[in-house]
């Protein structure tokens, strides 16, 4: 059975403490905007996957209790940054397995300030941290210093593509100034305002390369997604709003994110990889049959290294990609036209599902300045430490 996203919503993605809301306040405006958006109601709703990092067990429940009391089963989700396509996932999974022909999938999240620890609860035990294998091999190859933990595994990614494929800081800091401009016309965006590369180079260095304007931030926000069988949108004249899930992977982990003692191993190049082509064997797509793309761009180098990941170019040739412009407006694809997590900002809870919503509007013509003139086909990739990568690939018909 065939699913469908019929309806998206989103709040703003703000910096912590801008606003005086919680978590479920955030969760009430884009779960109201996802159904409206679908013109479905909440009592039509059979089962709710909730997904979040940072607060108490059964906070799912209580953020979707001010969507409506219908006793529907809510599911809480935390796969660390991969958390929302994780919940989508699970949408997905229940209505073409048939359970259920309506499924809302919620993220969100509401985050302290500052850079974030060892793992998604900010802890700083690395004996006992989830991801403290992922560090392991990153202290083997290059020690271990008192910048965030996070940017240091993917500051170290970085040095190592630099070392083996000639990749340039400037190449690097592309990436940031595009997704920048990007999000400029995206009124969800935490951040607005353009850089060019020189600014983003002399910004501040979090960890040698990557400097303040190429990782993305700690953000509130939550986003929303209401999933459907086929029947369901032809029983209630939803194809006009209705955009197929055509294919999804997740992979974890395997022997080759730590065999090789590398950083661009350990923070998931393999596992997006493999999420990709299953997701290509699945739908019979590949790379040249995309239009838009929502990447996971934690940090600037991760998206050169899922560039090659989802085979848009050979396996050292990122760098020279982005500088080429092949990943934005007049280009080959359009990457992370919302901005991505770099300037879009990065609730974790809420990133995946937040990347459905904008290839939803993006398929439907619906995404205002920031359309990709055309767009039939769109791919999402979401990833998390300790580890998922999530890869989703939405068609129009």
């Amino acid at each position: 059975m065939k699913a469908y996203i019929v309806g998206v919503g989103m709040t703003r993605f703000e910096k912590p403490e801008t606003r005086d809301w919680q978590y479920w306040d955030m969760v009430r405006e884009a779960g109201t905007a996802a159904l409206t958006d679908a013109g479905v109601r909440y009592d039509q709703v059979e089962q709710v996957p909730v997904g979040y990092c940072f607060q108490a067990s059964t906070a799912g429940q209580r953020a979707v209790y001010e969507l409506g009391l219908t006793g529907v089963p809510v599911y809480n989700v935390n796969n660390n940054c991969a958390t929302g396509s994780t919940a989508l996932m699970l949408a997905r999974q229940f209505v073409e397995g048939g359970g259920s022909d309506c499924v809302l999938a919620v993220g969100f999240e509401k985050m302290a300030r500052g850079s974030l620890g060892s793992g998604a609860d900010g802890g700083g035990d690395f004996a006992t941290s989830p991801v403290a294998r992922h560090y392991g091999i990153m202290a083997a190859a290059h020690g271990f210093e008192m910048s965030p933990p996070t940017a240091q595994i993917f500051g170290n990614a970085a040095r190592e593509h630099m070392e083996r494929y000639g990749t340039t800081p400037a190449q690097l800091a592309a990436v940031g100034a595009k997704n920048h401009r990007h999000s400029v016309n995206n009124p969800y965006a935490q951040f607005q305002d353009p850089y060019t590369v020189e600014e983003i180079l002399a910004a501040r260095t979090v960890h040698r390369p990557l400097t303040k304007l190429q990782c993305s931030p700690t953000s509130d926000g939550a986003a929303a997604a209401v999933v459907v069988s086929e029947r369901f949108v032809e029983r209630h004249g939803l194809g006009e709003r209705a955009v197929e899930i055509a294919a999804q992977a997740m992979t974890t982990d395997t022997g080759a994110s730590f065999a090789s003692g590398s950083c661009i191993d350990a923070v998931g190049a393999p596992m997006s990889r493999a999420a990709a082509q299953q997701v290509y064997t699945a739908s019979g797509l590949g790379p040249d049959d995309l239009d838009v793309i929502e990447l996971h761009d934690c940090f600037s180098v991760n998206e050169l290294l899922t560039y090659e990941a989802l085979g848009l170019c050979g396996e050292g040739e990122s760098g020279k990609l982005v500088e080429s412009g092949a990943t934005t407006y007049g280009g080959r694809w359009v990457v992370n036209p919302s901005g991505g997590l770099i300037s879009k900002g990065h609730p974790l809870g809420a990133t995946g599902i937040a990347q459905a919503a904008e290839l939803t509007w993006q398929l439907r013509g619906e995404a205002g300045a920031r359309q990709v003139p055309g767009a039939r086909t769109a791919l999402a990739h979401n990833i998390g430490l300790g580890g998922a990568a999530v890869v989703t690939l939405l068609r129009r018909g």
